[in-house]
């Protein structure tokens, strides 16, 4: 039997889109989770947008994804903070 090829093969530059109350703090906590795990991102590529009705924001920061264990602990870390609602 052959395997099958990884979805991602790592490092890789990947987006990770997060959803959660609007404000700077969002921005803010998110940032702090990227520099903890992925410290070399580039902070001037950062992209926000509000939703139409205003009460969420969704932050995404591309980083070089080095594989799926630093993600899971970006993720993890990233909802841990009660503002996050979702992490794409």
């Amino acid at each position: 039997m052959s395997e099958n090829p990884p979805l991602l093969e790592f490092p890789c530059a990947y987006p990770i889109k997060v959803i959660g109350n609007g404000g700077a703090e969002l921005r803010e906590r998110v940032i702090e989770v990227m520099r903890i795990h992925a410290g070399d991102f580039d902070e001037s590529i950062i992209t926000e947008r509000a939703s139409s009705e205003g009460r969420f924001v969704s932050v995404t920061v591309t980083i070089t994804a080095t594989g799926k264990p630093q993600l899971d602990r970006i993720f993890a870390d990233l909802k841990a903070t009660g503002i996050v609602k979702m992490v794409l």
